[in-house]
This record gives C-alpha cells, sequence and structure tokens, in this order.
C-alpha cells in the first residue's frame, strides 16, 4: 500500500511540473563589408570565423543545451550558425523573418516553434536581436557580435511564450574567452 501511495505521489508531482522553455538570441560573429557587396552576402571576418566556434565550444563546455538551431539567411548569420551546428552537432533551419526583425519577426518565429524542442537559439542581427533581448527582462544587453543572452520561459507551449513570465540567465561575449 504504501508502495502504490508513493508511485501515485510521483506522477502526481511529475504531472504538476511544469516544462520550461530556453531562449537564447545570438548575433552574428564578426562580419566584413567588401565593397561593392549587398548587405545580405557580407561573410564573416577571419575574427568572425574564429569566435563563432569558441563561443558554441563556451556555451558547451558551460552544459548549455541547445534543441534546435534558427538562424537568418544571411550569409554572416548562416555561417555563424553553422559553426554553432557543427560544434553541437545539430541541423540548422533558416528563417527570413530573422533578417532586419522587428519583435514581430521574432514572435512569429518563436510561436511556430515545436513544443517538443525545448531549447531554442536565434541567430540574428542588430539593432532588432538587441531591442528584442531588451524587451524580455529588465536586464538589458547590448549584444556585440558573437554575443549570446538567454532566457527562461516559464511556459509549455511556445505559442504562450509573449504572456509568460521571463528569466535572465546569462550574457556572454567573446570577452569570456578573449580576455
Amino acid at each position: 500500500m504504501i508502495n502504490q501511495y508513493c508511485e501515485l505521489e510521483n506522477i502526481y508531482q511529475s504531472e504538476n511540473i511544469r516544462n520550461m522553455k530556453t531562449l537564447l538570441l545570438v548575433r552574428h560573429s564578426k562580419s566584413d563589408w567588401p565593397e561593392n557587396m549587398d548587405d545580405f552576402e557580407r561573410p564573416l571576418t577571419e575574427l568572425g570565423r574564429k569566435n563563432a566556434p569558441k563561443m558554441a565550444e563556451f556555451l558547451k563546455e558551460k552544459n548549455v543545451h541547445i534543441d534546435a538551431f534558427v538562424t537568418s539567411p544571411a550569409v554572416r548569420a548562416k555561417e555563424t550558425c553553422q559553426f554553432f551546428s557543427e560544434v553541437f552537432g545539430k541541423e540548422y533551419s533558416m528563417q527570413e523573418k530573422l533578417y532586419r526583425p522587428s519583435e514581430e519577426n521574432f514572435l512569429s518565429v518563436i510561436f511556430d516553434t515545436d513544443n517538443n524542442i525545448n531549447s531554442l537559439a536565434l541567430f540574428s542581427h542588430n539593432n532588432g536581436i538587441s531591442n528584442f533581448a531588451n524587451s524580455l527582462s529588465d536586464e538589458l544587453v547590448n549584444l556585440p557580435t558573437s554575443g549570446v543572452a538567454a532566457y527562461e520561459i516559464d511556459c509549455e507551449e511556445w505559442s504562450d511564450f509573449e504572456m509568460a513570465n521571463k528569466k535572465f540567465l546569462f550574457f556572454y561575449s567573446p570577452k569570456n574567452f578573449n580576455p
């Protein structure tokens, strides 16, 4: 009888534990702007190609778990995301809404995220990504290139993101590994 009670209590407790979502906002790494090149086509600089995988490794060493990567299709964001994708061994997808994004663009991408994904990394550009980050909590961040800000979202479904409580978790920049 006691074992049955313990099992029922465990089931009850597990049903009452809410799943939290985690959102990571990643600004693309340092990019170049060669003469006569369209903004969309701008590639990463040598420093950008060095910092992107270092940031991904840094996060992995900190035991940051990421289920899905979604990036702006702009070359510099896509290249940054590819480095993270390789380090974490995960595929990524592209979303046009993350290029020159507004807060509504970020929300649209988040709302469309599969609920089986508990930790989502979005790769985008300033000023949009810093503005969106600053709309999520009282912690103000200005994401530098290769910067990452993370938030815990108190919701079980991404469609509840906008009204959910959000908690700032961390901010990292290349200064964390390039003193």
